[in-house]
């Protein structure tokens, strides 16, 4: 059974994401106990709220730093929702930049469409050769909550020089929906709320580690 770490950093659906990932088979801690983050076997590393706040929070327990090291020894990492967004360089929310992780180049902000937030079930359109949506028919839905986004990917060469897999959904625009680089994984939809579906990529994700 593999050892899954939720990072505790103030944010996000912790007990959810716990719920959700100890279903489909892990061994699940919450915490923000930086030698647990690091001996674990995966690191979830969800978020809501506001991109500033979420940083602040991440670096209060050094959580950029254990993302960091984790990808350098190459051991999976799984952002999920604002999760997902502090992994690129920068956010801006409201005219406020705020510097991200910056494990990929790339802004977050605001979507252009005609409501917001983008909230509900959407489908996605991700590559052949995607590890994390195996299984998955193109018509397959999963549950968002966002107004922010990245819009566009800017990463030619991932991590350990693989091709990076980005898959895109439409919101009145185009948008990354899940991004897959090496040994980190991200989704800007909730998989912990996304049914059975969301519970296949979790398993799909586990199988990596």
């Amino acid at each position: 059974m593999p050892r899954v770490v939720i990072l505790d950093y103030g944010s996000g659906n912790l007990r959810s994401a716990e719920r959700a990932v100890r279903r489909v088979g892990a061994d699940v801690e919450v915490t923000a106990d930086a030698a647990a983050a690091l001996a674990a076997d995966g690191l979830v590393v969800p978020g809501v709220g506001a991109y500033s706040a979420c940083m602040a929070g991440l670096r209060e327990v050094h959580g950029e730093r254990l993302i960091g090291k984790r990808l350098a020894g190459g051991r999976p990492v799984l952002g999920i929702c604002v999760g997902m967004q502090i992994l690129f360089e920068r956010g801006v929310e409201h005219g406020e930049e705020t510097e991200g992780a910056g494990e990929w180049p790339g802004t977050v902000d605001g979507l252009t469409a005609p409501v917001l937030p983008h909230m509900g079930w959407n489908t996605v359109r991700a590559p052949a050769e995607s590890r994390l949506f195996a299984g998955l028919d193109a018509g397959t839905r999963f549950y968002f909550v966002h107004s922010y986004a990245a819009r566009s990917w800017e990463l030619d060469s991932g991590l350990a020089g693989q091709q990076p897999l980005v898959t895109w959904a439409h919101h009145g625009e185009d948008f990354v929906a899940a991004v897959e680089n090496g040994a980190l994984s991200a989704t800007q939809f909730h998989p912990e709320k996304s049914g059975d579906a969301g519970a296949t990529l979790l398993e799909n994700w586990l199988r990596t580690l």
